[in-house]
């Protein structure tokens, strides 16, 4: 049982991080690519926005495919479309046609909703917060060993490297699927595959506030960080003056933050209640991030005050982001897949759009990246008092069962 839980895990874990390692890996390189094809900055973003669009749009796709056909026939398919993506982006000619890749690439990338579903289909409750932290340990290295390798990458071999790296990254994780993981979804459970059925499920959920609440309050805090993710390599690099391999090495600590605090998520949501554990992290993520703004605005533009007050406000962020997902999906477990991605697409598409508007305003400083933050924040724990019921707040009984 131990050894297949772990298994899954890796898996899993392995499969969710073909997205973000597709963007961690190249971040390193978006000046270098900007040089190169003679873009501007904002052209280059576009780059990484055309990404979220097509990963958060599309995923909406792959769910109900996945309730109707199983986990890996699309899980398949979308490694496939991520390898072409992965391909075209290494010999792309002009920003146009790597902003056209990186869409292919998203496109594919969105089959990484599915490990949610698969989740589910396991386990429910705080053993499935327990695989859900395990799967984010995994798929959370990337952030630390994807800017590295890609820095390394760089310096000798270009950034066109990057898009060959990930695409045998992708073609690793197509044999793990074919050969390490069982479908769980087998054919008598699956739901019927008709338009109209499939649009009452997708009516049902956008019917459910209790759902969208869990879902945009994990969604503003992935919002946040992609905010970061937009931003940070033009302001570690181009504002503070650091090489790639030191931005690389900055921008980790925040992902070792968030995957020390993801793996207590499950021990602390079964010991005092899910509702009550991502109250409080909510409440934490939102204090420091408002913290970090105002000495932002008193001028304390220092690496100093920045690292470790983003640290600490995206680790309580890995307590909030796989509560929310295994809150929001536990009452339907019927149709996993058709929640796991109207919840993914909901998420990506907010990320996109708050990428896209911090985009506008950035002014090469630290501000607009901290300002973004810590609105996302505060809107998440808006969100989080309203949404969270009182019986979801109450402390839990003493031997009293966590499932």
């Amino acid at each position: 049982m131990a050894s297949s839980f772990t298994r899954n895990a890796v898996v899993l874990g392995l499969l969710s991080a073909v997205g973000p390692f597709a963007i961690d890996m190249y971040l390193p390189a978006l000046p270098a690519i900007a040089a190169d094809l003679h873009a501007t900055t904002s052209a280059t973003q576009m780059t990484l926005i055309a990404f979220f669009v097509s990963f958060g749009l599309c995923q909406i796709v792959y769910g109900p495919l996945s309730d109707v056909y199983g986990r890996k026939l699309p899980l398949y398919g979308g490694l496939t479309l991520f390898i072409l993506g992965a391909i075209g982006c290494a010999f792309s000619p002009t920003i146009g046609w790597l902003i056209a890749f990186r869409f292919l690439q998203g496109i594919g990338a969105a089959m990484g909703v599915i490990p949610r579903a698969i989740i589910r289909d396991l386990h429910t409750g705080a053993e499935a917060t327990r695989l859900m932290s395990l799967v984010m340990l995994v798929f959370s290295v990337s952030p630390i060993l994807a800017p590295l390798t890609g820095s390394a990458l760089i310096v000798p071999f270009g950034w066109r490297a990057v898009f060959v790296a990930v695409g045998v990254a992708a073609l690793i994780a197509l044999l793990l699927l074919a050969f390490l993981l069982p479908e769980t979804r087998p054919a008598h459970e699956r739901i019927p595959g008709s338009i109209r059925g499939v649009f009452g499920n997708f009516g049902e959920l956008l019917q459910d506030w209790h759902f969208l609440g869990l879902t945009f309050i994990g969604g503003l805090g992935i919002s946040s960080f992609f905010a970061f993710l937009s931003t940070s390599s033009f302001v570690y690099i181009g504002h503070y003056g650091l090489t790639p391999t030191q931005y690389s090495m900055a921008f980790s600590i925040n992902a070792i933050g968030f995957i020390g605090a993801s793996q207590f998520a499950g021990f602390l949501g079964g010991r005092f209640g899910m509702g009550r554990m991502v109250m409080a992290a909510v409440s934490a993520y939102a204090s420091f991030a408002v913290l970090l703004l105002a000495l932002t605005l008193a001028g304390f533009d220092s690496l100093r005050v920045l690292i470790p007050l983003l640290f600490v406000s995206f680790a309580f962020l890995g307590l909030v982001i796989p509560s929310t997902m295994v809150l929001s999906l536990e009452n339907h477990g019927r149709i996993a897949g058709i929640a796991s991605a109207l919840g993914g697409t909901l998420q990506m598409v907010a990320g996109a759009i708050i990428t896209g508007v911090a985009g506008l305003f950035f002014d090469g400083t630290s501000l607009p990246m901290v300002a973004t933050v810590a609105a996302a924040s505060v809107a998440a724990l808006v969100l989080s008092l309203v949404t969270l019921r009182k019986k979801e707040l109450k402390p839990v009984a003493a031997g009293s069962g966590t499932g």
